[in-house]
């Protein structure tokens, strides 16, 4: 968006930071990622996840490295934030976590087979973070991005959505784009090949409203103006589910970059 940063609009850091104060609502809330994304992972890449070594950035509470280490690679994480770092050790405590930035990477030159970024890659600045990644990964290696977005093609997902950016006053399109273009490499040093896994989870309106209260629009927007859409948002769901159970539809939009063997 090209309205400048105030009260209303709040910065990407203070954005970024937001997730600090909600780790554990985080943690029990947001979606986690299908098996047919790390198929996806591994035909792209044409190496098994199993027994290789995965660098995790922005790993945040742990979703994507505890599939990771359940696929059985050696992962090692990189997170910036206390809370977040502090319930992913909660969490995964036999997963080693160390404090860093996708921009400044604190691992060896070489040492990774993947580098990879769950919801995270949009908050680095890709003129660092490209070459960091390129620096870590070893020859043949392989950069994995990936985001689940909302299927807006799902009638109450984008009549939900439609609602969100009235109330937040927020371009969700835009937020999208910005995510896309972001995701790009300005140093044309790395050539991404898209693919795209839909999913879906069944879960209790609660369980939904708590996942969108911890999405960093949410956060920064001040307790009782987030507090007031989620109380409207309740009476439209149990509107659409009756029953309280929710079907929240994804399309996990995963990037790959292979460096040279």
């Amino acid at each position: 968006m090209t309205t400048p940063p105030s009260a209303h609009h709040p910065t990407r850091t203070a954005r970024a930071h937001s997730f600090n104060t909600a780790a554990a609502q985080y943690a029990a809330s947001r979606p986690s990622y299908p098996p047919a994304l790390f198929d996806a992972i591994e035909a792209l890449a044409d190496r098994p996840l199993p027994g290789s070594r995965v660098a995790d950035i922005g790993a945040g509470t742990g979703i994507a490295t505890a599939l990771l280490h359940a696929r059985g690679a050696h992962v090692i994480a990189v997170e910036p934030g206390d809370g977040m770092a502090a319930q992913f050790r909660s969490t995964l405590p036999d997963v080693p976590i160390v404090r860093g930035t996708g921009d400044d990477l604190p691992l060896a030159d070489a040492s990774a087979d993947f580098v990879t970024y769950a919801q995270a890659w949009h908050w680095t600045d890709q003129s660092r973070s490209v070459p960091e990644a390129l620096r870590v990964l070893r020859p043949g290696g392989a950069l994995a991005l990936w985001w689940n977005t909302d299927a807006l093609d799902v009638p109450w997902i984008a009549e939900a959505a439609a609602r969100t950016e009235r109330h937040f006053g927020i371009d969700t399109a835009a937020e999208r784009r910005n995510v896309n273009a972001r995701a790009a490499d300005p140093t044309g040093r790395l050539d991404f090949t898209r693919h795209t896994v839909r999913w879906s989870r069944r879960i209790p309106v609660d369980t939904h409203l708590a996942n969108l209260g911890s999405h960093s629009v949410f956060l920064v927007h001040g307790e009782d103006h987030t507090a007031a859409f989620l109380a409207e948002e309740r009476e439209h769901l149990l509107k659409a589910f009756p029953d309280g159970i929710v079907e929240e539809v994804y399309d996990v939009i995963l990037l790959l970059a292979k460096t040279s063997a």
